[in-house]
């Protein structure tokens, strides 16, 4: 068997490499197109002209419920491994309402490009990666909680150096964006895909693109943590039937029939 076989881990591997590869693609289709000029441009701009525009969307999108998947199998990991720890349950409901809500904002990125609708495409990143920064801290606590017992310290550090990693780079991208769209540096440049390097914003331009480039690796990172936890353990479905046809009304079940159709259980 191989380690990518072995329980889950495919969750969180499918995860990076899929979503690696919508960026990758992307990328590669509007450099090919002509429709960017290469190594300059961030991963908004790479998603903005069709076609790659389409293959941005809809493989983000996928991104998006694998995303929640591995998200919510971590929730049920932690759960239940920690059945009698209110402290660790909470922060566990917190980080998956966290994560949710991470994915959504990608779902919004996906959808609404940057050079069309802006302030919503803000939005989500701003969700995706203000609200996945914390979910990724809550995730680091959890870790350091849990051990030594439950988890090894080289997992609670190397998810700490992660989120380190991603908060520079927020705070590179927001400084760097603040200072090129504030005007001094002519109008309209959230529509500007192609760029001099004697251009004045140039460099701001640049530092948001290299941050941005590593913010999105950085995330992708974090979930690489997940794959040695994620061998442990498996997902199963019990299936109790409330009846023994499929045509009786739920009034004609007996007391007894009564229980879930479909119940998931790790």
């Amino acid at each position: 068997m191989w380690w990518f076989q072995q329980g889950l881990s495919f969750l969180p591997v499918a995860l990076v490499v899929w979503s690696a590869a919508s960026f990758v693609f992307s990328y590669i289709t509007a450099i090919v197109l002509h429709h960017v000029d290469p190594f300059w441009d961030s991963g908004s701009d790479t998603g903005t002209i069709p076609p790659e525009r389409c293959l941005f969307g809809i493989m983000l999108n996928v991104s998006t419920f694998l995303g929640m998947a591995t998200m919510y199998v971590r929730y049920k990991q932690v759960s239940a491994l920690s059945p009698e720890k209110p402290k660790i349950l909470r922060l566990n409901k917190l980080g998956l309402t966290l994560g949710w809500m991470s994915c959504f904002g990608l779902c919004i990125i996906a959808n609404f490009q940057k050079c069309i609708l802006y302030y919503i495409h803000v939005l989500g990143a701003c969700l995706t990666f203000g609200v996945g920064s914390i979910y990724m801290l809550v995730q680091t606590i959890l870790s350091y909680l849990m051990q030594p017992e439950l988890h090894s310290k080289e997992i609670f550090w190397a998810r700490l150096a992660v989120f380190l990693w991603s908060c520079s780079s927020i705070l590179s991208m927001f400084v760097s964006s603040v200072v090129l769209y504030s005007g001094l540096y002519g109008q309209n440049l959230v529509q500007k895909l192609h760029w001099d390097p004697q251009e004045r914003g140039y460099t701001p331009h640049m530092i948001s693109t290299v941050s941005e480039w590593s913010l999105a690796f950085s995330f992708l990172s974090f979930f690489l943590t997940y794959i040695r936890d994620f061998q442990k353990i498996s997902l199963r479905a019990v299936v109790s039937l409330q009846g023994q046809t499929l045509h009786e009304s739920p009034g004609s079940f007996r007391a007894e029939d009564q229980a879930l159709l479909i119940a998931g259980s790790i």
